[in-house]
């Protein structure tokens, strides 16, 4: 008889998975175990009490001093973070009521005029930011390390540029990212380190994200030291197999319970691809309930995707772009493999999609348990996963 082993994945409905799958063939992936809370808060305050190269936060501000705290992309356990922020600043004589907490998700929808200009960047282009960065004596940004596997590691999430830059701006980037991933991503990044430079930024609070929606980890320093060390904190994202499997079953990260959308599907996807096999499956059990673009839907259902994004590219609509963007990293990422959905998607919107459907959980039990390896990956849009070199062949 063949020994099995249970693994169970939660996957945002109120039964999770429990999957009873062979045990010389499951590889069991998750992200660090993180704290909550007060906790939360602990880490975080010993983040900004011991940074290598700038000194404490505590010595960055004066009495009287306006402060902003930038949160970009999400954040978890907000409250707790930002609590410990404020405490840290308090102890270097700022008021709680000059310390403003902006976040880049209600800057996303906000007007020119909430902007200010900051200096012209190398090719003489004007940099905006938002008034409440500009106007501040000290900023103190904020946001997650999170891989996207999508675009072979790290996004754009979680900079203070362009999120608190002008609408125009991240529609521009859009457009470059569309154009070319590597080239625009790489002078993203020297625009991103002018913004540091010119804005006098002097260090960056990044937060290691752990299972859930908790906290394993915080850095506080330069913006490139902190940089380089979150992203040595965030290995655990990093999980690697000994070989590529056959079958893939993957959850996706639900933010403060909400469903997630075709942007987390994506990276799932693509972070799933990169541990199976080019002819594999991968099952994905989500509460996805939205639909995708025009684009993406219509070349799911058959048309060539390279005219679409032409099409998309010639239409000026930020909206089309961003949806072409999306299925070029979703076809890049899924390849030739089999995607089966459980979600809350109907029937017909899957298969109108060129997916397998999953109707309830048993079906990914089968599916699993009909291939000779396995990999679980909890939270798999968050993931980087990769096969482990082989000893041997070295």
């Amino acid at each position: 008889m063949t020994a099995s082993r249970e693994v169970v994945l939660e996957w945002g409905s109120g039964t999770p998975l429990d999957l009873e799958l062979p045990q010389a063939t499951v590889f069991d992936l998750s992200g660090p175990a993180g704290g909550r809370g007060s906790e939360a808060s602990r880490i975080v305050r010993s983040a900004l009490a011991e940074p290598h190269e700038v000194p404490p936060l505590t010595s960055h501000v004066v009495p009287g001093d306006r402060v902003t705290i930038a949160i970009a992309g999400e954040l978890a356990e907000e409250q707790a973070v930002v609590a410990a922020v404020i405490e840290a600043l308090a102890a270097g004589g700022v008021a709680e009521a000059d310390v403003t907490v902006l976040r880049s998700a209600d800057f996303a929808t906000a007007d020119d005029s909430r902007t200010s200009y900051l200096a012209a960047d190398a090719e003489a282009n004007p940099i905006y930011l938002a008034r409440e960065i500009i106007d501040a004596d000290c900023v103190v940004t904020v946001a997650e390390w999170n891989w996207d596997a999508s675009l072979s590691g790290r996004g754009i999430d979680g900079e203070i540029f362009p999120a608190f830059s002008r609408k125009s701006c991240r529609e521009s980037l859009a457009r470059r990212l569309l154009d070319g991933p590597h080239a625009a991503l790489a002078a993203w990044r020297d625009s991103l380190g002018e913004v540091i430079d010119k804005l006098g930024l002097l260090a960056s609070l990044r937060i290691i994200p752990g299972a859930g929606s908790s906290v394993a980890g915080a850095v506080f320093d330069s913006p490139a030291a902190s940089l380089r060390a979150a992203k040595e904190a965030a290995s655990g994202w990093k999980p690697t197999v000994a070989a590529a499997v056959e079958c893939s079953i993957a959850s996706l990260h639900e933010p403060a319970g909400a469903a997630p959308d075709f942007e987390r599907l994506v990276r799932a996807v693509a972070a799933a691809a990169r541990i199976t096999a080019a002819d594999g499956t991968i099952c994905v059990a989500s509460r996805l309930c939205t639909r995708p673009g025009p684009v993406f839907a219509r070349w799911r259902q058959g048309l060539p995707l390279g005219p679409l994004v032409r099409e998309a590219e010639g239409s000026d609509d930020p909206a089309l772009i961003a949806d072409a963007f999306l299925a070029r990293r979703f076809h890049r990422g899924l390849g030739g493999r089999r995607l089966v959905l459980l979600s809350a998607l109907d029937e017909e919107t899957v298969e109108d999609l060129a997916f397998g459907h999953a109707d309830s959980p048993e079906t990914i039990q089968r599916l699993a348990k009909r291939a000779r390896s396995v990999a679980v990956l909890h939270e798999a849009d968050r993931m980087l996963p990769s096969i482990a070199p082989d000893p041997a062949a070295h």
